[in-house]
């Protein structure tokens, strides 16, 4: 095993992002998890997300086996259903969420909270109320100003453990907007300014808190190791300093996830078997060195897990031809997708549902909301012969799609339908009008 992405079967280079149960019988006829696309499509409308269990599942399996003496949490912001909440529960991960939404939706599903690791740069009253109603397992202190409102909320016979998270100064990340572990974002307290020391002293004097570990997140779609090495000697500094300060021994680190995936052929993601080997072998050195116990590991992957399980697909509803540009729009867009806008992030989309002996011609794939920037894919090839009422299929679309996806132009969102096994069944349902009328109380 050299990367996250292993494939079950046999697949062209064309085929290396999509999950690995894909097929392809006959040209233009895809398949997964042993349903057709197309089928998908017609039985559930368009745009439609499908999700392939068995690649979800295999993928929390692969990070059970790199890291078998680590918690694994799985990161729910990636993309969360009451399916995915199950499966994972069943694969042996823990969950990691950023809102009482999410939280809710985890537990009353069925997921122990005692495995459930609550995030958010500014929870709300409402957020802490409910981790500890429900008994979450761990709160990172994310700022100073939550300290006291969590220990208030706790009491004074309460407890609660907590981490903290620390930025550790590490520039990592495959675009600035999902960079997270340098000083110049929202997110955690500095080592360098002597802010996160501060915040643990007074955690350390508030009794129903219980100070379990650090925590890191230093980006997303991270393809190198070394990033993550970094930041475990800057993490094991820190625990050495507050071991000699205060006596205390951390039982727990968590590094956090973004781990990089590809996209679409060709491109690097991280190589998970390496990060494993690397990570360990380093955390090991650093607290021989510093005369410490080495603390438990904690990662937090999302979209290494949910994304390459996820696909796509839409109706081509135009082919518009201005000048040297061909726009190909599709019923979906930046409602359903908002990450080309947001970070430029590129796809490799297909035909599918139909042959096509044309040879390909570069395309812009855009969607039909009112805003210029709703690109899915720019620069593609696709058959010069596409037409309205073909299927484009997307994939390593899992993660950080349904999940950002908004009420613009009152479009409603997508369904989800998982494929396994040969069959398909619906997980999450289409936002109908009615749904969004309903939300509207006044005249």
């Amino acid at each position: 095993m050299t990367t996250l992405h292993e494939p079950a079967v046999a697949t062209t280079d064309a085929l290396s992002v999509w999950p690995a149960s894909t097929t392809e019988q006959h040209p233009g006829e895809l398949a997964v998890g042993g349903v057709q696309l197309a089928g998908v499509a017609e039985r559930f409308g368009t745009p439609v997300y499908v999700l392939d269990e068995a690649e979800v599942r295999e993928r929390c399996r692969t990070y059970r086996h790199a890291f078998p003496e680590a918690d694994v949490v799985y990161a729910a912001k990636a993309f969360l259903c009451r399916a995915m909440v199950h499966w994972v529960e069943e694969e042996g991960l823990g969950l990691d969420v950023c809102s009482a939404g999410e939280l809710e939706l985890a537990v009353t599903t069925g997921f122990p909270p005692e495995k459930i690791v609550l995030h958010g740069n500014a929870k709300s009253p409402r957020d802490l109320e409910t981790a500890l109603r429900l008994g979450v397992g761990r709160i990172v202190i994310d700022g100073p100003s939550e300290i006291a409102r969590l220990a208030a909320a706790v009491g004074p016979e309460g407890h609660q453990k907590v981490m903290v998270r620390v930025i550790p100064g590490i520039s990592a990340g495959g675009h600035a907007k999902i960079r997270t572990g340098t000083d110049d974002q929202k997110f955690g307290l500095s080592i360098a300014d002597g802010y996160a020391q501060h915040a643990i002293a007074r955690i350390l004097d508030q009794p129903q808190l219980e100070l379990t570990g650090l925590h890191c997140h230093l980006g997303s779609q991270i393809t190198s190791v070394k990033p993550y090495l970094s930041a475990v000697r800057r993490m094991v500094g820190l625990m050495a300093r507050l071991y000699d300060q205060y006596g205390l021994a951390l039982s727990e680190l968590d590094l956090g996830g973004g781990h990089g995936i590809a996209y679409r052929p060709g491109e690097p993601a991280l190589d998970l078997t390496t990060l494993a080997r690397k990570v360990r072998t380093e955390l090991t050195e650093a607290c021989a060195a510093a005369g410490l116990r080495v603390p438990r590991l904690v990662i937090e992957p999302g979209r290494a897990i949910a994304g390459p399980a996820g696909v796509a697909v839409y109706h081509v509803l135009a082919v518009k031809r201005t000048g040297s540009h061909t726009f190909v729009a599709v019923d979906g867009g930046m409602s359903d997708n908002p990450r080309p806008a947001l970070y430029g992030v590129r796809y490799a989309p297909r035909l599918v549902g139909r042959h096509s002996t044309a040879a390909q011609a570069p395309v812009t794939v855009v969607g039909r909301h009112c805003e210029a920037g709703d690109v899915l894919a720019a620069d593609v090839e696709l058959p010069a012969d596409v037409r309205p009422g073909d299927l484009l299929a997307v994939p390593v679309a899992g993660a950080y799609h349904l999940s950002m996806a908004s009420g613009y132009n009152m479009v409603g969102r997508p369904p989800v339908a998982a494929v396994a096994d040969g069959r398909a069944r619906l997980l999450v349902r289409r936002e109908s009008l009615d749904d969004i009328r309903s939300r509207d109380v006044g005249l």
